[in-house]
């Protein structure tokens, strides 16, 4: 293949990529809308074990176990604040309208781009 031919088949991948992380990204705040109906934590470093294990368990390589390792945790990172982003403006809406407790914490921004 031709530099200009494996550059068009990495842009491929990344758009793949962008897709799949939306979509756990959507899968992640359906999770934290769960956890928050049945009052488990945001944070659960037992799960997070187990869905770094199973990434291992996957990776075929050549991207290396650690390095993959590295990737997902950045990852998880991403998506537990965007849990925690999700549910304060869910409790600063319903105190908005009298619905909820009110919390006064401002949602930090997620970088999403309007």
């Amino acid at each position: 293949m031709t530099l200009e031919e494996l550059r068009k088949r990495i842009d491929e991948l990344d758009q793949q990529l962008v897709a799949a992380l939306n979509e756990r990204a959507k899968a992640a705040i359906l999770v934290g809308h769960l956890k928050a109906a049945t009052s488990l934590p945001v944070y659960e470093p037992a799960r997070e074990k187990l869905v770094l294990q199973n990434v291992r368990s996957h990776n075929n390589g050549p991207l290396p176990d650690v390095e993959l390792t590295h990737i997902y945790e950045r990852i998880i990172d991403v998506m537990r604040a965007l849990q925690r982003n999700e549910l304060a403006s869910e409790r600063n809406a319903q105190a908005q309208k009298g619905t909820g407790p009110a919390t006064g914490a401002q949602a930090p921004e997620t970088g999403n781009k309007q």
